[in-house]
């Protein structure tokens, strides 16, 4: 079977710290080109400016990842499904929900995948939390997710713009686990969003959530810690706590704890070559829902100004 052929459009920091390593290692996959408006591209890889460009070359491509920012992704994404691109959205799929939903029937009438990838979703811990959780009484969940912005996303101006989601950014990694383990669906009560004073998005949020059994979920955003980063997640069962850390790749349960090599994007990359050749599309919009919700609802609060 010949691999398929992904071009990468946005030859940033996630496309080169995560996409390129999971492409090399995956026999699914050959890297048929690069696609960035600024910067060189890779030895010995076609490297266009456009898709238009890389379109017009001839270059023979089965599959776009797309990693650029979330405010430029829809109409890129749909030249690649007119031209019959199977489509890898790097997450956040779209900058609204209604970008998202119109690109699912895009490629529905195109026939090609449209995948909205959560890479968190497969940390090694997440699968084994959904089993443990199945069937549990679930009493609370506590969100803990603070990093520093300047170690994970150093000068980039999109990422405080509208759109770009601010804190929201990492944030949605929790949801996109939360939405995965946690056997009922839930929804937001309340939200407090501090946005800096010279930004347009938020660089913390508290936020309360419940399942329609009125279980509380806490969750808390922070972008100004340094030091060792949190991303943990705290379930109370009946059973005993469930407690996922290091963003799902550590497991804790009353049995003991799992701890295993990051494998998020390798993940990713199967799931898409899984659906490429089966010639469907995953598309889940709930992380990107409940953080719509969140600037829905949400209360603002101007913290300091923040300078990177």
């Amino acid at each position: 079977m010949q691999p398929i052929r992904v071009a990468i459009v946005g030859l940033g920091k996630i496309a080169r710290d995560q996409h390129l390593p999971a492409i090399a290692g995956n026999p699914d996959f050959a890297l048929a080109a690069t696609v960035s408006p600024r910067g060189a591209g890779l030895d010995d890889v076609p490297h266009f400016p456009s898709l238009d460009a890389l379109i017009a070359a001839g270059v023979a491509v089965d599959a776009v990842a797309l990693c650029t920012p979330p405010q430029v992704r829809y109409a890129i994404a749909v030249q690649a499904l007119a031209a019959g691109l199977h489509v890898f959205l790097e997450k956040p799929p779209g900058a609204t929900l209604s970008e998202v939903v119109a690109l699912e029937a895009e490629a529905a009438a195109s026939g090609a995948t449209l995948f909205a990838s959560w890479h968190s979703r497969y940390a090694a811990g997440v699968e084994p939390a959904r089993a443990f959780l199945a069937d549990r009484r679930i009493d609370r969940v506590t969100i803990t997710w603070r990093e520093d912005v300047r170690v994970w996303h150093p000068g980039q101006a999109w990422i405080w713009e509208a759109g770009g989601l601010g804190v929201f950014d990492p944030g949605i990694n929790a949801l996109s686990i939360a939405t995965r383990i946690l056997p009922k669906p839930f929804f937001l009560r309340e939200a407090i969003l501090s946005l800096p004073a010279n930004r347009a998005a938020p660089i913390a949020a508290r936020m309360t959530f419940s399942d329609a059994a009125g279980t509380p979920i806490a969750m808390d955003l922070d972008w100004r810690q340094t030091g060792p980063q949190t991303w943990d997640i705290l379930v109370e069962t009946d059973a005993g706590d469930c407690h996922l850390a290091k963003g799902g790749s550590v497991l804790t349960l009353p049995t003991g704890t799992e701890t295993q090599d990051d494998h998020e994007y390798p993940g990713l990359y199967a799931r898409f070559a899984t659906l490429v050749r089966e010639r469907r599309s995953d598309v889940d919009i709930a992380p990107l829902r409940l953080v719509a919700d969140a600037f829905l609802r949400g209360e603002r609060e101007t913290v300091e100004a923040f300078e990177d």
